[in-house]
């Protein structure tokens, strides 16, 4: 798949990325446009709106997703290194998240236009931001 085939769209929602201890049940506080658990034996990572983590929960916030838009075939190859290599070319981080249907790419708040600008020169549709 080229880059000129993938639409991508950005979420209104500031989001955090959590740390909680992985014996943690999972919080009933976490909301919004995307939410996202992992667990494994040395933690629980928890995606969620930033406005909803509570004071005090280990996080890295200010983020924000662009969201692939469409259901890719889960046989796909290519989707994620193709825009990762495209932000790391410009120097941006970035923490990835796939599901079932689609892969959501988080970066820092502070880089999105620069991201924005660097995956349309590559070829890639990013929808305009819209007001949340």
């Amino acid at each position: 798949m080229q880059p000129t085939d993938l639409t991508l769209s950005i979420l209104p929602d500031p989001l955090a990325v959590c740390q909680l201890p992985p014996e943690s049940p999972l919080p009933s506080w976490a909301s919004g446009s995307l939410v996202a658990f992992v667990r494994t034996p040395e933690e629980l990572s928890v995606v969620c709106a930033e406005a909803a983590v509570p004071l005090g929960i280990p996080r890295e916030g200010d983020l924000r997703a662009l969201k692939v838009e469409g259901t890719l075939e889960f046989g796909l190859t290519g989707i994620l290194a193709g825009i990762s290599t495209t932000l790391a070319a410009v120097g941006i981080t970035l923490f990835a998240i796939s599901t079932y249907n689609t892969d959501y790419i988080l970066v820092r708040h502070a880089s999105l236009e620069r991201a924005c600008r660097a995956l349309r020169l590559e070829g890639y549709t990013v929808l305009p931001e819209s007001e949340p």
